[in-house]
């Protein structure tokens, strides 16, 4: 079993930054650098929906909203994934989740909360 952490969260004002992260423990044997692992946030009465993903390979992808603002990376030596949060906007203001998948296997972390003042 997978357990997430995710940590960096708290109140900002429109036009700052955050930084996330997000640590990983009991790997089920496999080494992190396989996993492949993934923000993902959900604001008030709104549907999770992805934010930035970074496969085992390096490659990224983000939600059409946050690119070139949001910067995911990962540190396989630490087990951490970290997402770089620039320029934010009140509509960033969600739970931001952490998860990990490997095979058909998905594990999320509890989230943290960013909010995002006018």
């Amino acid at each position: 079993q997978v357990q997430l952490v995710e940590s960096g969260g708290g109140l900002v004002q429109a036009g700052g930054s955050l930084r996330l992260s997000c640590t990983a423990s009991g790997t089920s044997g496999a080494d992190y650098k396989f996993y492949s692992m993934a923000w993902y946030r959900q604001a008030p009465g709104k549907q999770r929906e992805l934010v930035a993903g970074i496969t085992s390979g390096g490659d990224t992808n983000y939600a059409n909203s946050v690119k070139g603002r949001f910067t995911i990376s990962r540190d396989n030596t630490k087990n951490t994934t970290s997402l770089q949060m620039n320029s934010l906007i009140p509509e960033d203001t969600a739970v931001y989740y952490c998860r990990a998948a490997i095979g058909a296997r998905n594990f999320w972390g509890k989230g943290t909360l960013v909010t995002v003042s006018s």
